[in-house]
C-alpha cells in the first residue's frame, strides 16, 4: 500500500497552528495534539422549477446564467429557458425540435449539434435567435460535447445502428473529423473545450473516461460508480459528473463525484435521483435541471462545493 508521502510527495507535516489548507493535505498541529486534514464536500439545494419538464436537452452556461435548450418533453422540443441563478424564462425557440443535442458555450452564445433521429443538424444561439449553420459530418444523437459557440467538440452518441466513437470539431465555420474515442458510446457526456476535454460514462453501462488533450483521447481514472446518462459539468482538470442510470437492473441514480485531474471523489448526492439531466457551471457552483425518473421532471438543483479543516478520529 502506498505511503501519504508516496502519493503527496511529502512527509505528514509537523505544525504549531493549522496550515494553510490546500486539498488532501494531512498534518499534526502540535499545540492541540490533534491530525488534520483538510476534507472537501458537496451538497446540492433545491432551485425553482423550469417552464418545461423535460430530459437530455442541451444544457450549458453557469449557476447563475444557465441555458437548457430542447430535449424530450415528450416529444422533441424547440423551447429555451435561461436561468438566473433564481427564475426561469422563455426564450426564442431553436428552429428545430430535437432531444439529445450537443455542443458548448455561454447562456447568450452557444452552439448545438445532432439529435434524434440521428440529424446532423448545427444551430448557434446570439442570446435571441437562433441561427442555422454547417451540419456535422455524421448525424447523431446523444454523446458528449463541450467548448465555445466558435470552438466546440462533439463526440460519441448513437449514429443508429452503431452507437459511435466519433469525434468533429467546430472552428466556428465547419465540422472536422478528429481523432476518435477509444470506446464507442451513447447516453455518454462530456464538458471541457475544444483542445481539453472529458468524456465520461455511457452505454454499455460503463466507468470509463477519456481525456482529450486536442489531438488524441487517453483513458484516465475511472468513475467510482459505472453509469449511463450521466451529466458533466466543468473543464478536464475540475469537472463533476451527475446522476446517471446504473448497469441492470436499472436504477436512478443520485450519485455526484468530483474529478480533480487525477481521481474521481464522491461527494454529496443530489436531492432527486435522475438522469439525463441538463446544467452547467463549474466543478464547484453548477446547476442541474430536468432529467428522468420514471417522467420527465422541471426541478432544479444548485450544487456548491466547499472544504474544511477536519480532524482525523481514530477508533
Amino acid at each position: 500500500m502506498a505511503t501519504y508521502k508516496e502519493i503527496h510527495g511529502v512527509k505528514v507535516q509537523y505544525r504549531d497552528s493549522d496550515a494553510t489548507a490546500v486539498e488532501g493535505d494531512v498534518w499534526y498541529n502540535a499545540t492541540t495534539g490533534k491530525l488534520k486534514m483538510y476534507a472537501s464536500t458537496g451538497s446540492w439545494a433545491s432551485g425553482n422549477n423550469m417552464n418545461t419538464a423535460r430530459n437530455t436537452g442541451f444544457g450549458d452556461g453557469t449557476q447563475t446564467a444557465g441555458i437548457v435548450a430542447g430535449g424530450n418533453g415528450p416529444p422533441g422540443l424547440d423551447e429555451v429557458e435561461t436561468y438566473d441563478g433564481s427564475s426561469w424564462t422563455e426564450v426564442g425557440d431553436m428552429n428545430e425540435a430535437q432531444s439529445g443535442r450537443r455542443g458548448g458555450g455561454t447562456q447568450t452564445a452557444c452552439i448545438v449539434a445532432g439529435g434524434n433521429p440521428n440529424v446532423a443538424l448545427a444551430e448557434t444561439f446570439d442570446g435571441t435567435n437562433w441561427t442555422e449553420v454547417a451540419d456535422l459530418n455524421t448525424g447523431r444523437a446523444g454523446g458528449g460535447g463541450g467548448g465555445t459557440s466558435t470552438a466546440a467538440l462533439v463526440f460519441g452518441g448513437f449514429t443508429g445502428p452503431p452507437r459511435s466513437a466519433a469525434c468533429e470539431k467546430w472552428n466556428g465555420t465547419s465540422w472536422t473529423e478528429v481523432g476518435d474515442l477509444n470506446e464507442a458510446k451513447d447516453e455518454n457526456d462530456g464538458c471541457g473545450t475544444s483542445t481539453a476535454a472529458l468524456e465520461i460514462g455511457g452505454t454499455p453501462v460503463s466507468a470509463n473516461v477519456e481525456l482529450w488533450n486536442g489531438t488524441a483521447w487517453t483513458e484516465v481514472n475511472n468513475l467510482n460508480v459505472a453509469k449511463t446518462g450521466v451529466s458533466a459539468v466543468g473543464i478536464s482538470t475540475a469537472a463533476h459528473s451527475v446522476g446517471g442510470n446504473s448497469a441492470p437492473p436499472a436504477t436512478n441514480l443520485a450519485t455526484t463525484e468530483v474529478f480533480d485531474g487525477s481521481s474521481w471523489t464522491e461527494v454529496g448526492d443530489l436531492n432527486t435521483a435522475r438522469y439525463t439531466i441538463q446544467g452547467g457551471g463549474t466543478s464547484t457552483l453548477s446547476f442541474g435541471a430536468g432529467g428522468y425518473t420514471n417522467t420527465q421532471v422541471a426541478s432544479t438543483e444548485e450544487f456548491a462545493f466547499s472544504a474544511s479543516i477536519e480532524t482525523i478520529a481514530f477508533d
